[in-house]
């Protein structure tokens, strides 16, 4: 079966910087574009960030801070995040939509000082 496992979360000063990891199984991962998204308190889910063969979207929040990239030998996708802001405090969830959604548990990010 499809599993998503985020790890990489934690607490960041602002203008920090944290690495993000999914480890995927259970599908050809080198096949399917991979996302990320956030969902803050209060606040619907949104998507960051999506890498796909060969292409990489940004949410604007985040154009210049971040950067997805992944790993088919390792079945991995990160989000390499830089310059972290209060702003960018969330849960972060990984995604892989294979006929329907797939998310990961998440992995809480928290920019603060």
């Amino acid at each position: 079966q499809v599993q998503l496992v985020e790890s990489g979360g934690g607490l960041v000063q602002p203008g920090g910087s944290l690495r993000l990891s999914c480890a995927a199984s259970g599908f050809t991962f080198s096949s399917y574009a991979m996302n990320w998204y956030r969902q803050a308190p209060g606040k619907e889910r949104e998507l960051v960030a999506t890498i796909g063969r060969p292409y990489t979207n940004y949410a604007d929040s985040v154009k210049g801070r971040f950067t997805i990239s992944r790993d088919n030998r390792k079945n991995t996708v990160y989000l390499q995040m830089n310059s972290l802001k209060p702003e960018d405090t969330a849960m972060y969830y990984c995604n892989a939509y294979l006929m329907r959604d797939y998310w990961g548990q998440g992995t809480q990010v928290t920019v603060s000082s």
